[in-house]
């Protein structure tokens, strides 16, 4: 039995490194191809004078790392989504980071650092779309928030009959996909007679909303890890 490794990166890449040290068959298939996104050159200027940063994920930080040449402003609150993005942030930025138990949007708006944000400015590090929950709910608070396209997206694209095959050869039984953007490329990608295979596959999701869609879209096992990082998808993927 092997497990198909969807996301992109390095994260990507050690994720199968780990899983194959850990006696796991796994193979790689890269979704997305990440680069700077359109608000790059401008992320020195925009976080000149924000009150609270939020940052949604690895890429959000290291990109931003890149564009403001390790010099963070020292007088924002910082926030980000979960415990991999804060880590990565602290080290990068010196600084206290808060972030929430679980990765998920729903939770990091319970932190009280954005229970009270009336008129505060707020900006939102972040790919080519995405956490519109954030923004809607904090603007509903009261609060100014801008989004800074950091890092884009770009899907890339596959062969559907070539690794349908190669899937089958190699006797893949489990699939990880770690965003919703993902989920619907994947499937978008596939015939209806490959998609009627590919949903008998146990499917690893990081949350309850991609899992939500993913039954929609005709998935028949699909397991939750309440967490996208390496290490929960490890623990979940390791035969028990």
């Amino acid at each position: 039995m092997a497990v198909l490794i969807t996301r992109p990166g390095e994260q990507g890449q050690a994720l199968c490194q780990l899983l194959n040290t850990a006696g796991t068959s796994a193979f790689y298939l890269p979704l997305l191809k990440i680069t700077s996104g359109k608000d790059f050159y401008n992320a020195k200027k925009e976080l000149a004078d924000v009150d609270i940063v939020i940052a949604v994920s690895p890429n959000a930080v290291t990109f931003t790392q890149q564009a403001l040449s390790g010099i963070w402003p020292r007088k924002s609150t910082y926030i980000a989504v979960g415990h991999k993005t804060a880590h990565a942030l602290s080290k990068h930025n010196q600084q206290n980071v808060h972030y929430p138990d679980v990765s998920d949007s729903e939770h990091l708006l319970e932190l009280k650092q954005l229970s009270k944000v009336n008129g505060k400015k707020i900006i939102i590090l972040r790919g080519n779309g995405g956490r519109e929950l954030i923004r809607n709910t904090l603007l509903a608070r009261g609060a100014q928030v801008s989004y800074l396209e950091i890092y884009r997206r770009e899907n890339i694209t596959f062969d559907a009959d070539i690794e349908t095959v190669s899937w089958k050869n190699n006797r893949i039984k489990q699939i990880v996909i770690t965003s919703l953007g993902q989920l619907n490329h994947f499937v978008s990608q596939l015939s209806q007679t490959q998609k009627n295979w590919v949903v008998t596959l146990q499917l690893f999701v990081p949350s309850q909303r991609i899992a939500t869609e993913a039954k929609q879209l005709g998935f028949l096992d699909v397991i939750t890890t309440s967490s996208a990082s390496n290490k929960d998808l490890l623990a979940a993927l390791k035969p028990k």
